[in-house]
């Protein structure tokens, strides 16, 4: 008997995805029996199939494309199978394609992970041991060094960015992404408190010694997943950010979701992202063990560190404007507007602190 497929409303074209299934030699025999959407990623679809005894998950763009959606499908594809024989944890990449007659967009499909990405109450034994959780912050450092450390002209990765005064360009880059939401009806220039006196302490501080490497681009906590097996990162996901950069802004990444006493108060910010949050690592923790394991001299963190905030609220503002239109939900605007906020008093204080 036939068994007859979801195409969940055009996403999938299962005459055509049928045919470069079979010729893509991807795991398992036949045809595919069995599908589902998954939830998780806010841009892009990934669809979970079985084929046989085995199993992938097929990741193609959203059903409105972006101006960019294809190239980023292909440059996900690109950096996951440059990492491929790495000691970074990662979905391991079975097949992409770029032929736009297969479904008239690019798309790639890897190998599932299993375990989870913590957001709100933790699961398992991560809910219940402390030492569990020291160890998810180990594993944020270890996966962020190893990443951080591979050569990416060895991998074939010239020209995946713009390594050329990366330090120099970061302030101007992300303020030029602010400033093209001024003109979203509702949206004030001083929507975002102390941007530009954090811009400029940016400016004026930048790091003369800094690295190039390959940088994940979104590395936090949706992004991640644990396996609930052992304390550990089943694999990084969610690649549609990766580029060229210096490895210590991903560090700064998981900083900006890290939170501790001292911190600023009030807002959707002050909250930590997962609980329950005793037996963490400290920031400070986190920090000395990335240095120990990269070997790199970590004095410049606090700028990376600002950088984070000042970059991620600068992106986060771009939903806010939206919501303003009618174009994203405006509870989440509300909320993400409430975070670069506090993002920003954040970089304050560290500024302060410097």
């Amino acid at each position: 008997m036939t068994t007859t497929l979801p195409d969940f409303d055009g996403l999938l074209d299962w005459t055509a995805l049928a045919a470069w299934i079979d010729s893509a030699g991807l795991p398992g025999n036949g045809p595919v029996t069995e599908i589902s959407q998954l939830s998780g990623g806010s841009q892009n679809n990934l669809f979970l199939m079985r084929r046989g005894d085995a199993r992938f998950v097929l990741r193609r763009p959203p059903r409105h494309l972006r101006a960019n959606s294809n190239e980023t499908m292909a440059r996900e594809a690109r950096v996951l199978a440059a990492i491929a024989d790495s000691a970074v944890p990662h979905p391991r990449l079975l097949a992409a394609c770029t032929d736009a007659s297969v479904m008239g967009v690019n798309f790639f499909v890897m190998q599932p992970l299993e375990g989870f990405s913590p957001a709100g109450s933790l699961l398992g034994r991560y809910a219940t041991d402390a030492n569990w959780r020291r160890r998810m912050g180990e594993a944020f450092v270890s996966a962020a060094a190893a990443l951080g450390g591979l050569n990416y002209q060895a991998l074939g990765l010239e020209g995946f960015g713009r390594p050329h005064d990366w330090h120099g360009r970061q302030v101007e880059r992300w303020r030029s992404q602010l400033d093209g939401y001024r003109d979203t009806p509702g949206y004030g220039e001083a929507s975002l408190p102390h941007v530009d006196a954090v811009g400029r302490w940016l400016s004026d501080n930048v790091p003369q010694d800094g690295r190039i490497g390959i940088i994940h681009g979104d590395f936090q906590w949706p992004n991640v997943m644990f396996s609930l097996e052992a304390p550990r990162i089943s694999g990084l996901i969610d690649w549609e950010l990766s580029t060229l950069g210096d490895p210590l802004l991903d560090l700064a990444w998981v900083l900006t979701s890290w939170r501790e006493p001292g911190d600023p108060e009030g807002g959707v910010g002050a909250k930590p992202v997962v609980e329950p949050w005793d037996g963490f690592m400290s920031r400070a923790e986190l920090i000395a063990l990335y240095g120990e394991l990269s070997g790199r001299d970590m004095s410049a963190m606090p700028w990376f560190f600002v950088l984070a905030c000042y970059k991620l609220a600068c992106l986060l503002e771009g939903t806010y404007a939206r919501s303003l239109i009618g174009k994203a939900p405006q509870e989440m605007g509300t909320y993400l507007h409430d975070y670069a906020t506090w993002l920003m008093a954040k970089a304050r204080q560290l500024i302060a602190a410097a």
